[in-house]
């Protein structure tokens, strides 16, 4: 019987889930098992889980669940460099040369568990099967809004926060637009028609931010793109990889610009395939904005869990994409599991 094991996430300000409990109770109408650690900080209640019939453990407990359950989870594993036994199913963020990534594959080669990542994911066309794209581009725009918002009262933006709900966001946010009284700034996005700039162009528009949207045809001479420095605010919502051009050079801070908030949503700083060069690491909930430049301001926005403001919207859209691939856990060796396994496999090669 295919055990599915949902671990609680151990990173701060992490509340979001990849199963719900109506999910739950799918998979194992399926003929599956499903465990659920207990958790803090999850936003969907355990006793909904609880109700769907779910065995529950306690929370870290699945450092000694069966060998062959399958550990669910979203963000990172605690970093204790112990060496990973299970087949984990997460985002791994492992495949594009990041330092953290390395030492993940070292921990999987040490224990020889297996990941399954959800950012690779993949159907047969190549497209992902679940992503929280939208949110997170919903929830980008918002901050480096406030990012722009601090500037013009002469400062940084301060910490940001969960919000029960899309509409609580979108209000205080105009709220705090209103109070400025200043013109709304103006805003290009790359990556325009795919989830996350979906996500930044539905806020921006919420805000009357006019936005300037571009995807694969406005970027496929390679760049340079004067055009981002034009706009007051500029949206990266691509997935970086190898061959994306480079959207902002280094020197953009020291030249004449109109730009002064980048909103890296994409956030891959430690890549080497980074289209953004005037930042080097992730900011955080506690510090939102990196300024990289005095005068003119410039700020850059690069939260890495952005849905995570958005806990109970993000975590049920994420799950009814991929509940369908879940179901599917029991050929696990075949389709969009396959495929990830493969990717893992060509990674640990490329490691070793």
């Amino acid at each position: 019987m295919t055990h599915l094991w949902v671990r609680a996430e151990s990173r701060p300000n992490e509340e979001r889930a990849g199963l719900t409990a109506e999910g739950a109770a799918a998979l194992m109408a399926a003929g599956m098992q499903v465990t659920v650690e207990e958790s803090r900080q999850r936003a969907l209640p355990l006793d909904g889980y609880r109700a769907a019939g779910c065995e529950i453990a306690k929370e870290g407990a699945w450092v000694d669940a069966p060998e062959d359950a399958l550990i669910f989870g979203l963000k990172e594993l605690p970093e204790d460099g112990t060496p990973l036994r299970h087949r984990h199913i997460m985002f791994g963020h492992a495949y594009k040369g990041q330092a953290s990534g390395k030492v993940l594959l070292g921990r999987f080669a040490a224990g020889g568990g297996t990941l399954y990542d959800l950012e690779y994911l993949v159907d047969d066309a190549g497209r992902r099967v679940a992503a929280f794209g939208y949110w997170a581009g919903f929830a980008g725009a918002a901050v480096a809004l406030r990012c722009w918002i601090a500037q013009q009262r002469g400062g940084i933006a301060g910490p940001v926060h969960t919000y029960l709900s899309a509409t609580h966001m979108t209000a205080d946010l105009q709220s705090a637009l209103t109070r400025l009284g200043a013109e709304r700034p103006s805003a290009l996005i790359i990556g325009a028609k795919g989830r996350v700039g979906t996500g930044v162009a539905d806020l921006c528009r919420d805000m009357g931010v006019a936005t300037t949207l571009w995807d694969m045809e406005e970027t496929a001479h390679g760049g340079p793109f004067p055009e981002i420095l034009h706009h007051d605010l500029f949206f990266n919502c691509i997935l970086a990889r190898d061959g994306t051009p480079i959207f902002v050079h280094e020197g953009a801070r020291t030249v004449e610009r109109r730009l002064r908030v980048i909103g890296d949503i994409a956030c891959d700083p430690d890549s080497a395939f980074n289209p953004i060069k005037v930042y080097d690491r992730a900011t955080t909930w506690e510090a939102p904005a990196l300024r990289v430049h005095d005068q003119p301001m410039l700020d850059v926005m690069a939260i890495d869990n952005l849905p995570a403001m958005l806990p109970v919207e993000s975590s049920e859209d994420f799950a009814g994409q991929l509940l369908p691939s879940l179901l599917t856990l029991g050929q696990i060796e075949a389709g969009v599991w396959g495929r990830a396994k493969a990717t893992f496999d060509a990674a640990m090669g490329d490691a070793g």
